[in-house]
């Protein structure tokens, strides 16, 4: 229970910082400042839950180390429903943290970081290509995560990759779905808004499962000692 807790707490706080920092100051910090928020509360939960947990924070990564055999079907289900729970949580705060702070008008004004199309995409990418884009994203994310993490020796220096590589993937995604890579980081701001938000919200669930699934096939065939 311990990891399923841990994984709920650290994905509670990639999604409150992450999505916070976008909310409250994305017009402030711009691309790269919102990637380096998700990037950085990755490196600072890894070092904190990542010998309890792996510190996966994200359905995709917990799916990819299910395919390489490192969790099994019973713990990949838990490790998923409680990053949900955590997500969840932290778009909760995320929300009561903005209805406090009145000249922000509310986080239906503010928005709560959700991932979109068409015309809720800033460079207004249509569905294909949200699609594709999600599943390339997540393809290298949790193929460097996979990598990383495999030999005990890179344990000192994983979190700080991991951060990176979240880095440089929402650099390239915020602009055109504000770069899901995580189902339940999509999710939970979803729930919350409804509407066109929740309408569109298959995309950020379907398109990173299906890159993780790519991700761990890939690394389990071609480069995992287990091979």
């Amino acid at each position: 229970m311990k990891r399923y807790i841990a994984e709920l707490i650290g994905t509670m706080v990639l999604v409150l910082f992450g999505c916070g920092s976008a909310a409250i100051a994305g017009s402030s910090l711009g691309v790269l400042g919102i990637a380096l928020a998700f990037g950085l509360a990755i490196v600072a939960m890894y070092y904190v839950i990542g010998e309890i947990s792996g510190c996966h924070v994200n359905p995709a990564v917990s799916i990819g180390m299910w395919i390489d055999g490192r969790i099994n079907a019973k713990e990949l289900i838990m490790y998923i429903s409680f990053q949900c729970i955590g997500a969840i949580i932290g778009i909760a705060m995320l929300a009561a943290i903005i209805n406090c702070a009145p000249g922000l008008g509310g986080f239906a004004a503010t928005g709560l970081w959700e991932n979109g199309f068409g015309p809720a995409s800033s460079v207004g990418l249509n569905v294909f290509g949200a699609i594709i884009v999600e599943i390339i994203l997540t393809f290298v994310f949790v193929f460097t995560v996979l990598g990383v993490t495999k030999k005990v020796e890179n344990a000192s220096v994983a979190g700080i990759v991991i951060g990176l590589t979240l880095v440089f993937v929402h650099i390239m995604g915020i602009p055109l779905t504000g770069a899901s890579v995580n189902p339940a980081r999509s999710l939970a701001p979803a729930l919350f808004l409804g509407g066109q938000a929740l309408e569109q919200v298959w995309v950020f669930i379907l398109s990173p499962i299906i890159g993780a699934i790519i991700a761990g096939v890939t690394y389990k065939g071609l480069i995992s000692e287990d091979a």
